[in-house]
């Protein structure tokens, strides 16, 4: 089958472009742009404060831009026709893809892969977090790859909320609400060239699904939205809100990615080989397809079985919040007459009982509805995202299996998260292309000679990183205390904030209690001395938001907001407000140390971690998720031990006692010995092994290797030998491990 799948779309709002120039619509409307500098670079040549002010092209090229200044610039209008050649040529030469030839060939039909959130770029608000951007990494790793993939999620209109925290460290909600014409979208067509629109029937009407797509690379991803004309009022915000609080609500939204997503691929004539859910919000898609094939004449049990075969499951945290689960009684209400066909007798049905029952807890408690259960039960494979987080899937999951869930433990896109400094050092010293990892071709394999590139280039590259985001933390510590009031002596102090110099410890991601953001606040009096100190200082700097339902996490960024402020730590810590793709990629590429200390088992994965390793930042993390396997005793520190003590505060306080002491008498010693030179050479063969650790076995596309050899073409009724390249399921395990 073709590499690239194609979506028939129709035009997006029309802009003025020079003819000589027409190429830009095809750079625009396609988030490749996402991960090419040389893209985003051309945009902003066009217009730099337009690009600054919307980091998206479509705003940008509507206008005002001055192209009879563009078109008498030869040098720009070179880069122009270099940049398209490139698109061009990535666009067409899938087929020949290594990749390709060796596994997707083989495929009658592509994956379909659906999510509740994708994160592709910042502009584009659809993700709260390491899901979605997760989600997004295997659609760009999967584009790269030429693997033949079509992605379905709903468009958000008013996307996760912006955070804002006020000057009592009070966590605040706004949502946005997006101009779509504005944003890298386009409608997708039916075969008439019309407006593409499906149907999901719920009590008493049918809700209309208009088709969006995000082209990504040679991905196409569709993404459904009920805010249109044909529906009632009351069922246009369906998909308005990314995890929307309502529990009828969030049931609401999830029948229509679940049955919409089936119906918009039914209408496009794709004919998947393999559907893959990530995670359990998606799994009416299951139903909805036993529906369709006892509609057709098939037998439930057929129809189960059938479905059951070609489906695939992610499940992403041991964490009982994470896994969806509904009342039963609403469940029967809401989607009871679609399942059972009373909404379209003609249609078939499959009866709401027999689904409830196949989503029934692994508690037995037949009054609710667990998606992750039925989801589990009615999929052939089924994986976990680190090695340490099938162990405690399997314990926790179990019951409900009639096979082990897998350990696929997950990866980042390398070109969406390394910093250009650094990805231009790989480049000149290792001829690196971040867009085609290959194990088993010797001259790709750079993260094995990591030892050309010299101390003081690497140190000079991450420093070059750390100013930048110092440069870019300034501005918005600026902004956020100029709103609350702060005297100009306190905002002329943030000029000095986060000095390159000084050794910096950087923590973003959701405040979930868990992940115990304020460990490193058990001992104020000790963490102070450290901070202040005057020949080896610290400075550390947060991020993360806590879900507008989730108190205790709010709580936590209140805490951490007020201790920033008070005399004993303000000037060395700080807390960024509304993280972001935009803020997550200044801290991946710019801190000294990453820090993760979340109560083991429960941090299923941690993908950030990934991301600074692959930038030469230096992981601190408790032995859970990724790290468990990924440490190797020489690429970092691993707090505390694989033992957890079941009294939570004695694990607390020893876990914090024992990241003292990794930073007392390991982190500062190491990184303030330097050369003659300024070159603090212990520290960058640290940040040498974390790089070489990470780049292949913490990918999106060694990740994609295990997906398809363990999940896809299994489903798919096909076999291959397995890669024998290096393994994030390998884990490295010295002495003191």
């Amino acid at each position: 089958m073709e590499s690239q799948i194609a979506v028939p779309t129709l035009p997006g709002v029309p802009f003025r472009v020079p003819p000589q120039l027409e190429g830009l619509r095809r750079l625009a409307y396609n988030l490749w742009w996402t991960w090419h500098p040389s893209t985003r670079a051309l945009f902003s040549r066009l217009d730099g404060a337009a690009w600054a002010r919307y980091r998206s092209p479509i705003p940008l090229l509507e206008g005002p831009v001055r192209w009879a200044e563009v078109l008498e610039d030869p040098d720009l209008l070179a880069e122009f026709q270099g940049v398209l050649r490139q698109f061009d040529s990535y666009m067409a030469n899938g087929s020949d893809h290594w990749f390709r030839r060796k596994y997707a060939h083989a495929l009658e039909g592509p994956i379909a892969y659906f999510c509740a959130e994708y994160g592709f770029h910042e502009s584009l608000g659809i993700y709260s977090g390491g899901l979605g951007v997760l989600a997004g990494d295997h659609m760009k790793s999967a584009s790269d790859m030429a693997l033949p993939l079509v992605g379905v999620g709903l468009l958000y209109r008013k996307g996760y909320f912006r955070q804002t925290i006020d000057a009592d460290g009070h966590q605040e909600h706004a949502y946005p609400d997006y101009d779509l014409n504005r944003l890298p979208l386009l409608r997708a067509a039916d075969p008439n060239g019309d407006h593409l629109h499906v149907t999901v029937p719920l009590p008493g009407r049918d809700v209309h699904v208009a088709v969006w797509v995000a082209q990504v690379g040679r991905v196409p991803v569709l993404l459904l939205d009920t805010d249109v004309a044909e529906n009632a009022d009351a069922d246009r915000p369906i998909t308005n809100i990314l995890y929307v609080r309502g529990r009828e609500m969030r049931l609401h939204q999830e029948l229509i990615l679940g049955v919409g997503g089936v119906r918009a691929i039914r209408a496009l004539g794709l004919a998947p080989a393999v559907w893959h859910l990530n995670e359990g919000h998606s799994a009416f898609l299951l139903a909805e397809r036993a529906r369709e094939m006892v509609a057709d004449g098939e037998t439930l049990a057929n129809a189960l079985a059938s479905v059951k075969r070609t489906s695939v499951f992610t499940i992403h945290t041991p964490v009982s919040a994470g896994n969806e689960r509904f009342d039963a009684s609403l469940v029967r209400r809401i989607a009871g007459p679609l399942l059972d066909g009373d909404e379209r007798p003609d249609t078939g049905g499959v009866p709401v009982d027999r689904i409830l029952e196949l989503g029934q807890a692994v508690d037995g408690d037949t009054t609710v509805f667990d998606m992750t259960a039925f989801s589990l039960r009615q999929s052939a494979g089924a994986n976990a995202v680190s090695q340490l987080h099938a162990v405690t899937a399997n314990a926790t999951w179990g019951g409900v299996l009639d096979r082990p869930i897998l350990g696929i433990t997950n990866g980042v896109h390398g070109p969406t998260w390394v910093g250009r400094a650094m990805a231009e050092l790989y480049r000149r010293y290792l001829e690196a292309d971040l867009e085609d990892l290959d194990p088993q071709t010797e001259r790709r394999r750079f993260w094995e000679r990591m030892s050309r590139i010299p101390d003081g280039d690497l140190w000079r590259a991450h420093q070059r990183q750390k100013l930048e985001l110092a440069i870019f933390a300034r501005g918005r510590l600026r902004n956020q205390f100029a709103r609350h009031g702060e005297s100009p002596s306190v905002l002329d102090e943030v000029e000095t904030a986060l000095d390159p110099d000084i050794l910096t410890i950087g923590f973003a991601r959701r405040f979930a209690t868990y992940k115990r953001a304020a460990l490193l606040f058990s001992d104020m009096d000790r963490l102070s001395r450290l901070l202040w100190d005057k020949d080896r200082p610290i400075q550390v700097v947060f991020a993360g938001k806590a879900h507008p339902a989730d108190r205790p996490g709010q709580r936590v960024i209140q805490e951490i907001f007020t201790r920033s402020r008070s005399a004993e730590l303000r000037g060395r810590v700080f807390i960024l407000e509304d993280y972001d793709m935009r803020i997550a990629r200044f801290l991946v590429h710019g801190v000294d140390v990453w820090l993760n200390n979340p109560r083991r088992p429960l941090e299923a994965s941690g993908t950030s971690g990934m991301k600074a390793a692959q930038n030469g930042v230096v992981n601190a993390s408790v032995l859970d998720g990724w790290w468990d396997e990924g440490w190797t005793g020489d690429n970092g520190w691993a707090i505390g031990g694989r033992e957890q003590d079941p009294d939570e505060g004695a694990q607390d306080w020893a876990d914090a006692q024992d990241l003292y002491r990794i930073v007392e008498q390991e982190i500062l010693p190491r990184y303030y010995k330097r050369d003659g030179s300024g070159v603090p050479r212990g520290w960058t063969e640290l940040m040498r092994n974390a790089i070489a650790s990470a780049i292949w076995r913490f990918s999106t596309t060694r990740m994609l290797h295990e997906y398809t050899e363990q999940l896809y073409l299994p489903a798919a009724g096909l076999s291959v030998a397995p890669e024998r390249g290096p393994k994030a399921r390998e884990p490295i395990v010295n002495e003191a491990g």
